[in-house]
């Protein structure tokens, strides 16, 4: 690795960081400046026990105080702090039991949707204006115009509703089968789609025309050349897309009644939990950032004509 490599990757690392700051610093404030508390809609909670409520919790201090607060504990102990509604569990540890459920779910789909996409994607351009390519082109416009919420209800009403093949919810391992195909469909499409118009120009290219004038198999133009340098494109992709996969699920995992991290942001959204708003908060777009900042210095890697600057 030599100098120019690692300044930029110390350059990304530091805005990585200062990308996460300000979406602490503006989460923060604007949670707080939302009239309200989390206690205020509790029954049988009189004006005295709300007071000592917020004075445990730390909420009657300046909401400056607080944020400063807030961010030491995440700089020197990673600590989210404990959970305003789900008494007796720190912020973290509920976090952790979501994300191995939300996890799970995207890295399946995110592997389902990039082989079938890249094989699809390849088998379109090879086959341009053929049958195949315009079948292929018909469905996959079709679940890139979806919204995910369309496509888990739809297949929750044929599979689960209608033909009873798969259950319902998704607390078992048949039950998560609907979640990752639904979160799996658009990526898989948006893959297909962005592989076959790279490999097209691909194939346009001299020096695949220098590849056939010289003999070279029909084989190895494709997977030696055409192919590999087709997915560069789809390797710019593949970093956010797993990002949006996970962070995406927050809806489907509503519809599947899925216990991942997503259902655990909505429902603390709803209640006003600030500690989890936040660490919810701060993990996605955490996920989010790393996953451009590894797919950027993975451009070298792939292409050794890529300057990292």
């Amino acid at each position: 690795m030599n100098s120019k490599t690692l300044l930029y990757i110390i350059k990304r690392i530091l805005l990585a960081i200062f990308t996460v700051w300000v979406v602490i610093t503006i989460t923060f404030f604007v949670m707080h400046a939302v009239p309200g508390g989390p206690f205020v809609g509790e029954k049988a909670t009189t004006p005295a026990v709300q007071a000592a409520m917020e004075a445990k919790y730390g909420l009657d201090k300046p909401v400056v105080e607080q944020y400063f607060t807030y961010l030491k504990d995440i700089v020197t102990k990673f600590d989210f702090g404990p959970s305003l509604k789900q008494r007796g569990r720190e912020v973290i540890s509920i976090i952790g039991d979501g994300l191995k459920t939300s996890a799970k779910l995207g890295v399946i789909a995110a592997a389902v949707a990039t082989v079938i996409g890249v094989v699809l994607g390849a088998v379109a351009a090879l086959r341009r204006n053929k049958l195949i390519d315009r079948i292929i082109m018909v469905f996959t416009t079709a679940f890139v115009s979806m919204p995910s919420f369309i496509i888990g209800a739809l297949l929750l009403a044929l599979f689960s509703v209608q033909l009873g093949w798969l259950p319902a919810n998704g607390t078992s391992a048949a039950g998560l089968v609907l979640p990752i195909v639904t979160l799996a469909l658009y990526p898989m499409a948006y893959i297909t789609r962005l592989t076959r118009s790279s490999m097209l120009d691909v194939l346009g290219q001299d020096y695949i025309r220098t590849a056939k004038a010289k003999g070279v198999s029909g084989t190895r133009i494709i997977f030696g050349h055409a192919l590999k340098n087709s997915l560069i494109p789809v390797l710019t992709y593949l970093g956010p897309m797993l990002a949006y996969i996970v962070t995406g699920s927050l809806v489907v995992e509503q519809i599947f009644a899925v216990p991942g991290i997503g259902r655990a942001f909505v429902s603390s959204i709803t209640n006003r939990d600030y500690p989890m708003i936040m660490g919810t908060t701060i993990i996605l777009a955490a996920l989010i950032v790393v996953m451009n900042l590894v797919t950027d210095i993975l451009y070298k890697v792939v292409d050794p004509r890529i300057t990292l600057e």
